[in-house]
C-alpha cells in the first residue's frame, strides 16, 4: 500500500503485512526528490532514532547523518530517504533505553545490546528493497557509514555504484559511540556542519 502528498518533494508511505507468528504491519516512509530513474540516484536508508531526532541526545550521530543526507540530495537535486521504524538498529526504544543504561555504566553500544540478548545490528532492509523496485530504482550510490547495508542492497539485486560515507563531526559525548561503530570502505567523504534546510511543508 502507498500513500502520497506532493510538495516540492514526494513522501510516500509505503507498508506490508509481515508473518513472524503474529500478524504485523512493517512501514517506512520514502522522501522522493527529482527524477529517480535516470543514473544512479543517492539513497539514505534511515532507521528511526527519537533519542537522537526528536529528544536531541548527543550521545549518537543519527540526526546529524539524516542531515547530511537530505542535505546531499538537496543539492544535487534528486535522491530518496527512506526512513524505517528500527528504533535502535531494530531493537526498538525501550530496549534501546535499557541499552543507554548500560552504556553508563561502561558498557559500549554493542556490548549492551548483546548483554540485553540482541545481536550489534537486527535490523532487515528488505521494506527498503522493495521500496527501491517499487520506484523502479536499480542503481543507487548509498549515502552510509554501515557496509551491512549495501551487502544487503547487492544481496536483493540493487546494484551500489557508489557508498558515500556520512560523517558527522564527533563530540566528546558520542566520540565512544563513533569509535565502537564499524565502518567500510570509503569512497566518497561528506562532512558537514549545517543547519537543516530541506523542509517540506
Amino acid at each position: 500500500m502507498r500513500v502520497q502528498t506532493r510538495r516540492c518533494a514526494q513522501v510516500l508511505g509505503f507498508q506490508r503485512d509481515v508473518s513472524n507468528g503474529s500478524r504485523s504491519v512493517e512501514s517506512a516512509l520514502a522522501i522522493v526528490l527529482g527524477d529517480l530513474t535516470t543514473c544512479s540516484p543517492l539513497l539514505r536508508i534511515h532507521s528511526q532514532c527519537f533519542t537522537g531526532e526528536a529528544l536531541g541526545s548527543l550521545r549518537c550521530d543519527c540526526r546529524h547523518q539524516l542531515e547530511i543526507a537530505v542535505q546531499a540530495i538537496a543539492e544535487e537535486g534528486r535522491g530518496l530517504v527512506i526512513y524505517e521504524y528500527q528504533e535502535g538498529r531494530g531493537i526498538g526504544l525501550t530496549a534501546k533505553l535499557q541499552a543507554y543504561a548500560l552504556q553508563d555504566s561502561e558498557f559500549d553500544t554493542i556490548d549492551a545490546n548483546r548483554a540485553l540478548g540482541f545481536g550489534a545490528d537486527q535490523r532487515d532492509f528488505s521494506l527498503p528493497i522493495a521500496i527501491l523496485r517499487e520506484l523502479g530504482v536499480d542503481r543507487v550510490r548509498l549515502l552510509s557509514n554501515n557496509p551491512r547495508k549495501a551487502g544487503a542492497l547487492r544481496e536483493g539485486g540493487i546494484e551500489v555504484v557508489a557508498e558515500v560515507l556520512c560523517e558527522a563531526q564527533p563530540t566528546e559525548h558520542s566520540l565512544a559511540y563513533l569509535r565502537t561503530k564499524k565502518e567500510g570502505s570509503i569512497i566518497v567523504r561528506l562532512t558537514r556542519s549545517f543547519v537543516l534546510r530541506f523542509i517540506m511543508d
